[in-house]
């Protein structure tokens, strides 16, 4: 499976929490720094964080100390846990290989203010 699959978005209040995962053998392995991007109606898609071979991640400025990227390398998966979530968060989560276009399907959230 080298498409990755996204899943865990859904629809949260402001303030709340919901975990991303994001599955596929091959991309999860594949690949040395793995990375979250969103994109929000009518906006770029930005990249919200990373994590490379060594664990080391990074994070944009306005999700640092909110959200935490992980890669579970027994169940071949790149997690996004988000929490105090904010309406500007809202839009369609994807994973990739960090500096590369998405090919999934992406998986959307909605933050209610």
């Amino acid at each position: 499976q080298v498409q990755p699959v996204e899943s865990g978005g859904g629809s949260v209040q402001a303030g709340g929490s919901l975990s991303l995962s994001c599955e596929g053998n091959e991309f999860i392995t594949g690949y040395y720094c793995l990375a979250w991007s969103r994109q929000a109606p009518g906006k770029e898609r930005e990249g919200v964080a990373t994590i490379d071979g060594n664990g080391r991640t990074r994070y944009i400025d306005s999700v640092k100390g909110r959200f935490i990227i992980s890669k579970d390398n027994a169940k071949k998966t790149l997690n996004l846990q988000m929490n105090s979530l904010k309406p500007e968060g809202s839009g369609t989560y994807y994973c990739e290989a960090s500096g590369t276009t998405p090919t999934g399907q992406g998986t959307q959230v909605f933050v209610s203010s």
